[in-house]
């Protein structure tokens, strides 16, 4: 028998208005006998029509996200909307409050959590609220990332092969409407525990993003998220308004040659830039030993034609990190 979720909303999904509250999640500690853990969520539902569920924050180093949904949620008006739009702008709230990656409560990467456990640790019982409660309600889902404190972006809206092509189309409409100068296409390294996965399984039409990183946000990053929500919700039909068109290049993720990691640690030389085109072959990143004046730099050269999309940040690394990412260009 499944147990019920020890969430409990402060807000009414089901009724007309415009309502800011809590997902509260109870957590004992320490510091709280009796405390909680209280996501923010805004609900805008104006009679029937589509539902759109944006989250931001489901890592905490990520920023475009959370600013651009905690903007949305105080200017959308509820007589713009025609459904339900549910803002999530700081999904894993204890890693947006500790500025990380993962949860400083139990470790938990919420984004490798799905479908999450109703008794399970904090990000556990997160996941299990979004699979069972709210993801069921969606028709469409936005899910905010960037490359948080360790990787760096180009500017795209993201999408996944699926076997479902009639869902698959949909999502890529839904994802060249976002209006990012991107659209890339991603064969993920390990889609299980994602929201993506979740969310897709469930037939839901999702896109999620790739917008800067190094652990902050720009002025420029920001007005991509802010112009996406907008076209977003345009295109999901919930939202008064014309699509703000932006001209985009395509870029496709097929393979795992897409990544090249570190096999050993030091300090990373670029030896291209992020936007830049390469060739199968292509000396892409050196690394330096810092120990020692002696030793030769390790060179890691591209496995593909394409573009570099993303690479490490800052300039240190690990064995295991990935280096650089190069996509298709097309």
């Amino acid at each position: 028998m499944t147990r019920n979720s020890p969430v409990s909303p402060t807000v009414n999904f089901e009724k007309d208005g415009k309502q800011h509250g809590f997902l509260r999640l109870p957590y004992s500690r320490d510091e709280s006998a009796l405390g909680a853990v209280l996501i923010p969520v805004c609900v805008i539902k104006n009679g029937s029509g589509p539902t759109v569920v944006m989250t931001g924050g489901n890592h905490g180093d990520e920023y475009e996200g959370p600013v651009c949904l905690l903007k949305a949620a105080k200017e959308i008006e509820l007589s713009q909307v025609k459904g339900r739009v549910i803002i999530m702008p700081c999904l894993n709230f204890p890693a947006v409050q500790g500025g990380s990656r993962t949860s400083p409560i139990d470790k938990g990467n919420l984004n490798r959590t799905f479908p999450g456990r109703p008794d399970g640790t904090v990000t556990e019982k997160i996941a299990d609220y979004m699979q069972r409660y709210v993801l069921p309600m969606a028709d469409y889902v936005l899910d905010f990332h960037s490359g948080g404190r360790t990787l760096d972006f180009i500017p795209a809206a993201a999408c996944h092969r699926l076997p479902d092509k009639s869902q698959e189309e949909k999502c890529i409409a839904a994802m060249k409407a976002f209006g990012a100068p991107y659209n890339l296409v991603i064969k993920e390294i390990d889609p299980v525990g994602l929201l993506d996965t979740a969310a897709e399984e469930l037939g839901k039409i999702f896109v999620s993003t790739e917008i800067g990183g190094g652990g902050t946000l720009t002025a420029a990053s920001l007005k991509i998220a802010e112009r996406g929500v907008h076209n977003f919700l345009v295109h999901a039909g919930v939202l008064e308004g014309e699509i703000v068109a932006a001209d985009a290049q395509f870029l496709d993720m097929p393979d795992n040659d897409c990544y090249i990691f570190a096999e050993r640690r030091g300090l990373i030389e670029p030896c291209v830039d992020l936007g830049q085109v390469v060739k199968m072959g292509q000396l892409v990143v050196r690394i330096h030993d810092f120990e020692r004046t002696d030793n030769v730099a390790a060179e890691y050269r591209a496995l593909r034609d394409g573009m570099l999309t993303g690479r490490h940040f800052p300039g240190r690394v690990q064995p295991g990190d990935c280096l650089a990412i190069i996509a298709n260009v097309g």
